[in-house]
This record gives structure tokens, C-alpha cells and sequence, in this order.
């Protein structure tokens, strides 16, 4: 069995090549996948599906990933949902405030492989249970 199978996972990134290697990868794990670009999409997505797990870049065409994160904590529908924010912006204030608004993990982009950001959502969504 596949460390992700079948769970549906929204990756929020506008670097297309690392969205598509991170959608690879995932996908190997048998994870249903799906990209938005940018923040207003992805809060729109976020608020009319059901995912399992969402990975959130911070800084997002249109819409920030703190503003995004802040509006699905504070749904009903979607505080559930747990967010790891993946961004390249590791100051301790934006780790500090992503980890506030809820988010479950703050992965700085450059300092993890694809391998251990799945493993790190392999553990926030058993945590999740």
C-alpha cells in the first residue's frame, strides 16, 4: 500500500516545475492531486471541495498564503483541514505567524526534499485522524 493512497491533497504553488515535481511524487504515493497557481483560485478550491491536505506557498499571485490560511481556519467547513505551508520565506516571524494561524507544519522549501515533504505529510495526516 501507498503511503498517501487515495488521499486528496490541493498543492498551492506558483512555481510550476516544483508544483509539478511535488504532483509526481505524489502521485507515485497513489495521492489524488490537485494545483492552483494562485491564492484567490486556491481559496476558492479549498472552500468548494474536500481535501485531505492542502500545501501552502505563502507568497501567491493575487491572494498571500497567510491570508488564505487564516480564512480556512476560520470556516467551519475547512478549519479541519490541515495545512503544511511550504515556502522559502523561513523567517522566524513568518514561521511563528503560519504555526498561529494553524497551519500544522512550516516546511522552508530548500531546506526539505520531496521524499521528506511527503513524509511529513504522511505525519501530519496520521496526526490528523
Amino acid at each position: 500500500m501507498a503511503k498517501l493512497d487515495n488521499k486528496k491533497i490541493l498543492i498551492v504553488e506558483d512555481d510550476s516545475l516544483l508544483s509539478g515535481m511535488l504532483a509526481r511524487k505524489f502521485i507515485e504515493e497513489k495521492a489524488i492531486i490537485e494545483h492552483a497557481a494562485d491564492g484567490e483560485v486556491a481559496l476558492s478550491m479549498i472552500n468548494s471541495n474536500s481535501y485531505d491536505l492542502v500545501l501552502l506557498d505563502l507568497l501567491l499571485p493575487k491572494l498571500n498564503g497567510f491570508d488564505i490560511l487564516e480564512s480556512a481556519q476560520s470556516n467551519e467547513k475547512t478549519k479541519n483541514i490541515p495545512i503544511i505551508i511550504l515556502s522559502n520565506t523561513g523567517q522566524k516571524a513568518d514561521i511563528e505567524k503560519g504555526l498561529r494561524l494553524g497551519a500544522k507544519k512550516f516546511l522552508v522549501k530548500a531546506l526539505f526534499s520531496v521524499e521528506e515533504i511527503i513524509d511529513a505529510s504522511v505525519e501530519v495526516l496520521k496526526l490528523n485522524k
